[in-house]
């Protein structure tokens, strides 16, 4: 069974965890940090960033690969990591700025209704509603 969706999203999200973890290093060059942060709050800042990265989308793949091998995925699951992922890149820009934005904002809650929707339908199709 190939799993198109699952791949396709664990390929994105490979992808802009490289592109976080370099916007970590650039900071970590320009302020001569190896560990931590060194008290730089834009390398902490870009440090949370990437691992609320991944500490959300480890869930997503999981979810959306369970959720496709049971034939309940489809394109809607396509749409919902593909809206994910963009989000995650406007998240990432967003906490860049030390005040609330509309980057960040829409990156969580786009993180939370993926989390909690990717669920709701897991729990259905165990349930064998859907």
């Amino acid at each position: 069974m190939i799993l198109q969706t699952t791949l396709s999203l664990a390929a994105a999200a490979a992808i802009i965890n490289l592109w976080l973890a370099m916007r970590v290093a650039a900071v970590r060059r320009s302020a001569k940090v190896l560990h931590g942060d060194g008290g730089d709050a834009l390398l902490a800042q870009r440090i949370r960033a990437q691992l609320n990265y991944v500490e959300n989308t480890v869930f997503v793949l999981i979810l959306s690969g369970l959720i496709e091998m049971t034939g309940k995925g489809g394109r809607w699951l396509a749409f919902v990591g593909a809206a994910y992922m963009l989000a995650r890149v406007a998240h990432g820009f967003g906490m860049d700025k030390a005040v609330v934005n509309p980057a960040r904002m829409l990156g969580y809650l786009v993180t939370m209704l993926t989390l909690v929707g990717l669920s709701a339908v897991a729990v259905l199709i165990a349930l064998q509603v859907i």
